[in-house]
């Protein structure tokens, strides 16, 4: 019987056989592709999708998971069904890029619950935040009561996502 310790080793030996050369095999694209998709599958339906058996699969995907490709799982909620039925886009330009008003201005962004995402950018804008709100008023009450208030900011642009096509699609 292997000791827990054994147990890692093994598995972190064959997560690192999994990424040779940086590169998946077509068994681990073919799991983390119907994970991204079935988070909550069974090793059976893992193991299916992939041409495994479902112990080879639960294999895999614990390497996987070892090696730090697999992350972790979440929930993803319908937005709608909790009364947010419009994603808006937001450029953010900021008065300077010193590392004072970057780490301000991603501490105020971390505590505003209607964005979902922020993403530093290069290019023309600082920042893109992605929001969730429930209508033109309650984009109105964010604009004014937090975006309107993060620090550095000097110019806002907001886009109002008509639907998402490739969600769309998969329903």
């Amino acid at each position: 019987m292997s000791t827990k310790r054994e147990r890692k080793t093994a598995l972190a030996q064959e997560s690192a056989d999994t990424l040779v050369n940086g590169e998946l095999d077509d068994l681990d694209a073919a799991i983390l592709r119907h994970l991204e998709r079935h988070g909550r599958a069974t090793n059976f339906e893992v193991g299916e999708a992939a041409g495994l058996s479902a112990s080879a699969a639960s294999r895999r995907i614990q390497a996987l998971e070892a090696s730090g490709l697999i992350r972790g799982y979440r929930a993803v909620l319908d937005d709608r069904m909790l009364g947010k039925h419009i994603t808006v886009y937001i450029r953010v330009t900021l008065e300077r890029q010193s590392a004072a008003v970057l780490s301000a201005f991603e501490a105020a962004v971390r505590r505003c619950h209607d964005i979902v995402s922020c993403h530093l950018m290069a290019g023309q804008y600082d920042y893109m935040l992605v929001a969730r709100v429930g209508g033109i008023d309650d984009y109105g009450r964010l604009h004014q009561r937090e975006l309107s208030r993060l620090p550095g900011v000097t110019r806002l642009e907001t886009s109002f996502a008509l639907r998402n096509v490739l969600d769309s699609a998969r329903s």
